[in-house]
């Protein structure tokens, strides 16, 4: 994914709520940016951290920027809008990553589904193969050693789609999981149990009843965010 128009640089001033964050620009201006995520966004929301903004001209707005990436680590850009994962997989299963999802002809988005009335990330189908329904999760969050985690919060919503995926393999269909990790600088993905065991304990569940995990890295920089790597989903 190419960003249409080059991103603002800026300095993060805080992050006032889930929805808004206060910027700071070179010239000394401020203004208050969209946040397009709803976590804790553990480890990238540091006052102080340079981050890049994208802009909309849109007069009906009333935040023109809008959060896309930041600087959580020396040298270590982070993309943070979630919204843009979706769009990343996508691509990436067309390309042919993860090798499991590929050669289905036809994705769908935001397709109802399941008994708790969800709506799955991405529907892949073709004639002879079985459905899959792939559920799309943002990590940004990571520790030492390379270790990315999931979720950065407690998130009773993600809880409630590996259960709706589950009932999706009872029913013959296939069932995945992939992490978009808008990260360079890990190399697995592991779930956060200490912040969401509910998470961790049904993710263990959903792969023992036939739910399919896979994580994809991207790298990130203010011009693109491409995902060019699967890492594995480490879940002991």
């Amino acid at each position: 994914m190419i960003f249409p128009q080059p991103l603002v640089e800026a300095r993060l001033l805080r992050r006032r709520q889930r929805f808004l964050a206060d910027v700071a620009f070179a010239d000394g201006s401020q203004a208050t940016a969209h946040c397009p995520n709803t976590g804790s966004m553990l480890g990238c929301a540091e006052p102080g951290s340079r981050v890049w903004l994208s802009r909309s001209d849109n007069p009906k707005r009333k935040y023109a920027h809008t959060w896309e990436l930041v600087e959580a680590e020396p040298g270590v850009t982070v993309g943070i809008h979630t919204g843009r994962s979706n769009g990343l997989v996508a691509d990436a299963i067309r390309a042919g990553m993860p090798t499991p999802l590929s050669g289905y002809p036809r994705i769908d988005r935001e397709v109802r589904y399941g008994r708790e009335g969800s709506r799955i990330d991405l529907l892949l189908s073709g004639e002879g193969q079985p459905d899959c329904y792939v559920e799309v999760k943002n990590v940004t969050a990571a520790v030492e050693n390379g270790v990315a985690l999931f979720p950065d919060a407690r998130s009773e919503r993600a809880v409630k789609h590996l259960r709706e995926l589950m009932g999706m393999v009872e029913q013959g269909c296939r069932g995945a999981v992939v992490f978009c990790v808008q990260r360079l600088d890990v190399s697995q993905v592991r779930p956060a149990d200490a912040i969401d065991p509910a998470y961790g304990s049904t993710l263990r569940r959903a792969l023992a009843a036939g739910v399919e995990a896979y994580a994809l890295r991207a790298r990130v920089s203010p011009a693109s965010i491409e995902l060019e790597t699967p890492i594995p989903v480490f879940c002991p």
